[in-house]
């Protein structure tokens, strides 16, 4: 078997076999096929595609290219939730131990912020001392005491993918659905979830911008997942705007617990009662939605829930009296206002400008080794359809620095639009996308 007939195979549209695809990602692991092979082949996949059995199969070799958690003597179910990425999306952070106070398992295994988008580890480190560097036995520990626990990719859990993700983004072959998918769902069945919930974003903020692209990601995750024994669902999501009414890493920790104590803002608590609804119906804890929903609200309504949060914070090393103290006082020195330009009422909030404002002012990273603020961000006081009068306060905005404001503020600006009618309303969840 040879490399560059596997190549030339998918380049003719062919459909590969399970062992051409096992010869050739483990022949990239070992450092056997060259990159500028391995390059072609990415571009390949992007313009023919995969079928489903072929991206299970590409799943399954990038899974067992290292190693796979062990939850095995933990009392289940084990389900999970993966977010496409977006501005403001801190659902993960109350999601994990609502779903956990009703009776389901959540290993969660997170990422960094990368570009437009925030990273959920990020926003756990601003807490102080908070530990997202778990071994197997911490993470395990925390499962079975507190119902969740939340921790990065480790070296060892899928480096197929870490190698493979780097190439496609210097090669222009992030965008294929195939390959997407296999990465997201390589990681996803390493943590040990029996079933997923996959939130796939949808607009100017999303990863994927159009709804026929996150309609085709959502399918393919979820017609993979199934192939590969999982319980799947894919829920479309708006992402024309910021979800909640902060974003930065601190700032998304406070709203958490907003949501926690039942009082966060509306869009944040309608996307984590749904997706937790499903979450325990895929556990088999629920009937329905309906069902699932009520006791979510029960959760936090009891108190359960953020009590959850709260050891978790303290297992994995946080300050609990520093998290209280800081609440909604810590913030940067360095702070602007935004103002309306005009009167009238928000047309439009774009997600993209915001989280890229946000990137600016030391939330996220351009790059991997990029360093990021705890304190920065923006705190809106206005969304859209909300009326406002010429020179209103529509947000504060706070930088890691001075000279970061100004770029951020015109980024921001540019984001607003104001129209003299109220926008028409548009919904939050869009589809759901079943086997």
């Amino acid at each position: 078997m040879r490399a560059v007939d596997i190549i030339m195979k998918k380049r003719a549209g062919e459909t590969l076999s399970a062992d051409e695809i096992r010869f050739f990602i483990d022949g990239y692991v070992r450092g056997e096929i060259p990159d500028y092979q391995v390059s072609a082949f990415l571009m390949a996949v992007y313009f023919k595609g995969m079928t489903a059995q072929e991206t299970a199969m590409l799943t399954r070799v990038m899974l067992e290219s290292g190693e796979v958690m062990d939850l095995s003597g933990i009392p289940g179910p084990f389900v999970d939730k993966h977010s496409t990425g977006g501005v403001g999306d801190k659902i993960s952070l109350p999601l994990a131990p609502i779903v956990a106070a009703c009776g389901v398992k959540v290993p969660m295994m997170s990422g960094r912020s990368l570009g437009h988008t925030g990273g959920t580890l990020d926003k756990l480190e601003s807490i102080p001392g908070y530990r997202t560097s778990l071994d197997l036995a911490a993470f395990r520990k925390g499962l079975q005491e507190d119902g969740f626990a939340m921790t990065g990719q480790t070296a060892r859990i899928v480096p197929a993918d870490k190698k493979l993700y780097a190439l496609r983004d210097v090669t222009g072959t992030v965008e294929s659905i195939p390959l997407i998918t296999a990465s997201i769902l390589s990681k996803k069945v390493a943590e040990g979830a029996e079933s997923l919930v996959f939130d796939v974003k949808c607009g100017s903020g999303a990863f994927m911008k159009t709804y026929e692209d996150a309609r085709a990601l959502a399918k393919s995750l979820v017609s993979t997942g199934t192939e590969m024994g999982k319980k799947t669902i894919a829920i479309l999501t708006d992402m024309s705007q910021p979800l909640g009414y902060k974003v930065g890493n601190f700032l998304e920790i406070e709203e958490t617990l907003d949501c926690l104590e039942g009082k966060g803002p509306a869009d944040v608590m309608e996307l984590t009662y749904h997706l937790g609804a499903w979450m325990l119906v895929l556990g088999g804890i629920c009937k329905d939605l309906a069902e699932g929903c009520a006791r979510c609200e029960e959760a936090v309504a009891s108190g359960s829930a953020l009590d959850r949060f709260y050891r978790n914070v303290l297992r994995q090393g946080g300050n609990l009296g520093e998290l209280t103290t800081r609440r909604n006082i810590w913030r940067s020195a360095f702070v602007q206002e935004i103002t309306a330009e005009a009167s009238g009422y928000i047309a439009s909030l774009d997600a993209l400008r915001i989280g890229l404002a946000s990137v600016h002012l030391g939330v996220g990273r351009n790059r991997t080794e990029d360093t990021v603020s705890p304190v920065a961000g923006l705190v809106f006081e206005k969304k859209r359809g909300d009326k406002v009068r010429q020179g209103e306060r529509i947000a504060l905005m706070y930088g890691k620095d001075e000279a970061c404001l100004e770029p951020a503020r015109s980024l921001v600006l540019d984001a607003i639009a104001i129209s003299s009618e109220p926008p028409a309303p548009s919904p939050l969840i869009i589809e759901e996308i079943t086997q």
